[in-house]
């Protein structure tokens, strides 16, 4: 079965070179997907928070990364160790070789969540790619979905042991940097940050018992660097929003948070790979973690 979105009103946007990244080649447009399809050297996958966004319909030949299964260890509060990363990339077919196209919903936030733990896992920073605006742009240009799930062949996949130290930071290394001055950035709503309210509008209070910020967090919404169809901004725009409003430096050593992970994730993208900070951790314990943390800090 396949189903079409109704006709899109907008102009068309730049094109990812013109819109100057660091590292340009991290991302796809839509009109590079839709000609790469039945490319057997490339794996589409789909990375959403409503994980029944897929069955709906999804760009063809697009896989299903579930974030809550595939990405996350059922019982500790981690990230699946290498062989079942091992496992998952096998069974979707992919290898080193592979160019993996991620998208997701919500401007891709839970598409570069998955582009995160890829990275976890030294998956190749010239093999992984995000779709520029994801499944709302691709819908809003009347681009087909398809119900088909297709099926690869399996690979010999060999994944390395997780590395958690270059893009990921825990909260005893975020207490030990308050007192200095690496940048941290909230990515939360002025609400969250401010302590009005402990989670996001519409979305179900998370167990979170206090509100508030981290103590010299700055607050830079992660929706800021994207643009109405979920596509990333400039170069031009972003700089102008990190460094010229906040004062960050690519040289700065950054550590990015927000409720769990997945907001803080777009940003540490949006940081490391369009602005080519060279340091950038993802805080993914994030506001659950230290808002429920006895005598952590709290700033409102």
């Amino acid at each position: 079965m396949t189903t079409t979105a109704s006709k899109s009103t907008q102009t068309s946007s730049p094109t990812i070179a013109e819109k100057k990244y660091a590292h340009p080649d991290a991302l796809v447009s839509t009109d590079w997907l839709a000609e790469h399809l039945n490319d057997p050297k490339v794996r589409i996958l789909e990375s959403d928070e409503d994980v029944l966004l897929y069955n709906i319909g999804h760009i063809a030949n697009a896989q299903k990364i579930d974030w809550h299964d595939d990405l996350n260890d059922s019982i500790t509060r981690d990230y699946v160790d290498h062989t079942a990363f091992q496992k998952l990339l096998r069974r979707l077919g992919v290898d080193q070789s592979t160019t993996v196209v991620l998208y997701g919903d919500k401007s891709n936030w839970w598409a570069t969540y998955a582009f995160w733990v890829f990275r976890l896992f030294d998956f190749p920073n010239d093999k992984l790619r995000i779709l520029d605006g994801g499944r709302n742009k691709w819908i809003a240009e009347n681009r087909p979905l398809v119900t088909e799930i297709p099926q690869f062949a399996t690979t010999s996949y060999v994944a390395p042991e997780r590395n958690d130290t270059r893009i990921r930071a825990f909260k005893e290394q975020v207490l030990v940097q308050l007192p200095k001055t690496t940048p941290i950035v909230d990515v939360r709503s002025p609400d969250e940050y401010s302590g009005k309210t402990t989670h996001m509008a519409a979305y179900p209070q998370e167990g979170v018992l206090r509100g508030g910020h981290i103590p010299r967090a700055k607050s830079v919404p992660w929706s800021r660097a994207a643009n109405p169809d979920g596509s990333f901004k400039s170069a031009d725009e972003l700089r102008a929003i990190y460094e010229k409003e906040q004062g960050l430096k690519p040289s700065d050593d950054v550590i990015t948070y927000c409720r769990i992970g997945e907001r803080s994730s777009h940003t540490w993208f949006t940081l490391t790979y369009l602005l080519g900070y060279k340091t950038v951790r993802n805080y993914d314990g994030s506001w659950t973690e230290w808002g429920n943390s006895v005598r952590a800090p709290i700033e409102r």
